[in-house]
């Protein structure tokens, strides 16, 4: 028994489910809100370890050190999260809009 043959069909049409692609922007800002909140957070532990260094004879300070090796890249993860929020942003708004030059962000 042979199976009939089945064709892929492409269209030129674009869907996006406009209300669903929000909240995930939404959740990117939120994320990256939390994220420079974290940073924010490791940074005054950095401080404090560092003013309480001279007590524990450098081991505080040891661990103050890896924060500082830390902190930037959730800082920079924060930044990037806040950047693909708006990039999906602007696509809901090119989409909306019927704008092509929006969809470039993503080719």
């Amino acid at each position: 028994m042979t199976r009939p043959m089945q064709f892929l069909v492409i269209t030129d049409e674009v869907f996006m489910d406009i209300p669903q692609v929000e909240n995930m922007a939404k959740s990117f800002n939120t994320f990256g809100e939390v994220l420079h909140a974290a940073a924010k957070a490791l940074e005054a532990i950095s401080i404090s370890l560092k003013a309480a260094a001279w007590l524990s004879l450098g081991a505080t300070y040891a661990a103050a050190m890896y924060i500082d090796r830390i902190q930037p890249n959730v800082k920079k993860a924060g930044d990037k999260m806040r950047e693909l929020n708006g990039d999906i942003t602007s696509a809901v708004h090119a989409y909306r809009d019927g704008d092509i030059s929006g969809s470039n962000r993503f080719i």
